[in-house]
C-alpha cells in the first residue's frame, strides 16, 4: 500500500482540499443567530382573551402556554381584537395596543 494514509502520521485536517482554498473559507461570513431574541416574545391582543385571567402578567401567560417558559420579557402588540377588559401588568405595550385595551375598559400598568 502506498500513499499518505499508509504512512505514520499521514492525515489531513477536516475540510482540507489538497491546497485548494477550502469551502468554509471561500464563502462569505454572514450574520449570526441572536440569543437575545429567544428571551423576548410578542403577544397579540386576541391572545390576552385566551389567558382567562383578570390580571394578565408574564406568569399568567406562561401558565396558559401562550409564551415559552424561557421567555423573560413580553410585549403586547396591536394585532387582532380584544373583547374583554383585562388588567395588563408588567408587560411592554405598544401605543395601539394600549388604546385597544383601554377602549374595552381594561388598564395597563408598567
Amino acid at each position: 500500500m502506498k500513499g499518505q494514509r499508509s504512512r505514520s502520521g499521514g492525515y489531513h485536517k477536516v475540510g482540507f482540499e489538497g491546497g485548494q482554498m477550502p469551502l468554509q473559507r471561500r464563502l462569505p461570513k454572514i450574520g449570526f443567530y441572536s440569543r437575545r431574541g429567544k428571551l423576548r416574545v410578542e403577544v397579540r391582543l386576541h391572545e390576552l382573551d385566551l389567558a382567562d385571567a383578570e390580571q394578565v402578567d408574564l406568569d399568567a401567560l406562561k401558565a396558559k402556554g401562550l409564551v415559552p417558559r424561557t421567555a423573560q420579557r413580553a410585549k403586547v402588540i396591536a394585532s387582532g381584537e380584544i373583547k374583554k377588559a383585562v388588567k395588563v401588568k408588567g408587560l411592554a405595550v405598544t401605543p395601539g395596543a394600549r388604546k385597544a385595551i383601554e377602549a374595552v375598559g381594561g388598564s395597563v400598568e408598567s
